[in-house]
């Protein structure tokens, strides 16, 4: 999976008014938990807007003063009017120990079902997955040429080996529906068959 790296610095005071005055300086109070010690950092707040509006999932080089960890984000605060960025709660990565992301689906292909009239449904735009960093993949993707007219691809057409899919296995993630003029097409070409 692709790294991004992104620099902060280590905190001195934890506390509201110490994290009032980040605020004010246009940065936002961090911590990483999850490894031999907590890290309590912050971080400009124009980098961690870019982390988070990136369409593809990554994963996260920090460096804070002189440790450098590779993590996750995990938990992101608001503020409930101004929606600006209170706090960002990173997992430190671990080899031997797995964690769960929500992985982007891609699709892939031209359905026939589409071709044919229907119209394709995206049930799903992520997945949660559970998996060892380095297992853990970009994206899935999900190829739809041989979907027909009332075809599906669900959850359990979807698993691997490198990671579990923590979603119902039963759930349909894209389907081809029929549309009025791909029913009225079938009824055409029935009739004209059964003469």
């Amino acid at each position: 999976m692709k790294t991004v790296s992104m620099s902060g610095s280590p905190r001195e005071n934890v506390g509201k008014k110490d994290a009032r005055d980040l605020r004010l300086q246009g940065k936002v109070p961090c911590v990483v938990y999850g490894g031999k010690k907590e890290i309590r950092f912050s971080a400009e707040a124009k980098d961690l807007i870019e982390l988070f509006n990136k369409p593809e999932v990554c994963f996260v080089e920090l460096t804070i003063g002189a440790d450098k960890v590779k993590a996750i984000p995990q938990e992101v605060q608001f503020h409930k009017v101004t929606d600006s960025m209170l706090h960002v709660d990173f997992l430190e990565l671990r080899d031997d120990r797995p964690i769960s992301m929500a992985i982007p689906l891609v699709v892939t292909g031209n359905s026939t079902g589409v071709l044919k009239g229907g119209k394709l449904v995206k049930r799903m735009r992520r997945l949660r997955l559970r998996a060892l960093p380095a297992n853990m993949p970009e994206n899935i993707t999900v190829d739809i040429t041989n979907l027909d007219i009332a075809d599906e691809i669900k959850v359990k057409d979807l698993c691997s080996d490198q990671f579990q899919i923590l979603e119902d296995m039963t759930a349909a993630v894209v389907l081809v529906k029929a549309t009025r003029n791909a029913q009225a097409a079938a009824a055409t070409e029935t009739a004209e068959d059964a003469k």
